[in-house]
């Protein structure tokens, strides 16, 4: 089974302009490909983790990646899913960010030697002539053609400032730049970057009057389409610091039985011939499958040591509901405590299982919280500092447990 088979196969590939020529040319020569990353946060997400995933099979098969880090289209920001304009970023801040970007990376894709390379378009963005590149570049360009993208009506209503308007110029750029410095002959991207990646396609054709080719996978949504990697406290991250690696695996230990065969599929390397040999399973046959997905995912992230140990403390919680050293845990000193009692309330608030005391009263009434199994609708309980001396188990909801001791 050739790489194209097998992202087609676990359901990955979304769009691309010329199918055929695409399957062809990854079969038959060692192709350098790219995807963008702009530098928006200290961290990569789950969002980037599936980019990452693609990567590694396309780099596996033979080909060559581009990591191409957005230390200049970041600071414009792409207006692509979003209602408002992106936070302006300091140039240090991009950097920083980066930084971060290439460690978590390396992780994923073989910098070694040449097998991947990892840039920073500021290096050729930050430094154009404005009227050069409007003349070279924006000329290329239509600008009724434009706002016919996804990425600009979206944004019509509520405004869209020329800053972001110089986006997709920027990122098709990109393209023709590692085309001619790189011998780059295809951008990926999640299917929300399409038109970005047409523009792309298009100015190489034009510049150069070159073939070279876009393709997009799909993104990482539930059943019901609700775009997953996204928690009550934000965003996945990929960072332990951001999302612990036991928060990490109980997010996909508990995908739903809708989605745990399609996330096997899309962000994991298990065989996809086992994968499908799942698909008849239901009901409690898919719990096993939800904890090997958790694992393996994990596994890639943080590394098979902080997988056992998620995993371990998961099993221990579920099977006796008894603390585990790596479950999400809060510590409380004396100054918590008030004549040897802390409220409810203030825990909920203290350990950050709720924003304020209205969200945790609310919570506590609709019988959302329990406590060592015993559920509590009292809003006004106070605990007493011996309770703590043991182990102490929140529960909230039926999936969130978090530990509070001394």
């Amino acid at each position: 089974m050739t790489v194209f088979e097998e992202l087609k196969r676990r359901g990955l590939i979304a769009q691309a302009t010329h199918e055929d020529e695409i399957e062809k040319l990854l079969n038959n020569e060692k192709v350098t490909f790219y995807i963008g990353f702009d530098a928006t946060a200290d961290s990569l997400h789950v969002g980037h983790f599936l980019q990452l995933v693609v990567m590694s099979h396309l780099q596996k098969a033979g080909h060559r990646p581009i990591a191409l880090l957005g230390t200049g289209t970041t600071m414009i920001g792409d207006p692509t899913g979003k209602t408002d304009m992106r936070k302006m970023l300091t140039p240090e801040d991009i950097n920083h960010n980066a930084e971060c970007f290439k460690k978590q990376m390396s992780r994923f894709i073989n910098f070694d030697d040449e097998n991947a390379l990892m840039l920073r378009n500021g290096d050729w963005i930050l430094d154009l002539n404005y009227m050069e590149f409007i003349r070279n570049i924006g000329v290329h360009f239509s600008v009724n053609k434009m706002l016919t993208a996804e990425c600009f009506k979206t944004r019509l209503e509520k405004g869209l400032s020329f800053l972001e308007f110089n986006y997709m110029l920027l990122q098709s750029y990109d393209f023709l730049h590692l085309y001619q410095t790189q011998g780059c002959k295809l951008e990926l991207g999640g299917d929300d970057q399409w038109s970005n990646i047409l523009g792309g396609v298009d100015l190489v054709r034009r510049v150069e009057g070159k073939e070279v080719y876009g393709m997009t996978f799909t993104l990482l949504t539930t059943k019901e389409g609700k775009k997953m990697g996204k928690t009550e406290k934000g965003a996945l991250w990929l960072d332990a610091e951001k999302t612990s690696p036991y928060e990490f695996f109980q997010y996909w230990r508990n995908v739903s039985d809708d989605d745990v065969i399609n996330c096997m599929k899309l962000i994991t390397f298990v065989p996809i011939e086992e994968i499908e040999a799942m698909e008849g399973l239901t009901g409690s046959e898919l719990n096993p499958i939800k904890e090997r997905l958790a694992f393996e995912v994990t596994k890639m992230v943080h590394g098979e040591e902080e997988a056992i140990k998620a995993r371990d403390a998961a099993r221990s919680l579920f099977s006796a509901n008894t603390a585990s050293g790596d479950m999400p845990s809060t510590t409380l000193t004396d100054d918590d405590f008030t004549d040897g009692k802390i409220g409810l309330l203030d825990l909920l608030c203290k350990s950050k299982l709720c924003q304020s005391k209205g969200d945790a009263r609310r919570l506590v009434q609709q019988g959302g919280i329990s406590v060592n199994d015993q559920k509590i609708g009292d809003a006004t309980v106070m605990l007493p500092k011996s309770a703590f001396e043991s182990d102490f188990i929140i529960k909230k909801g039926k999936k969130v447990y978090h530990k509070v001791s001394l």
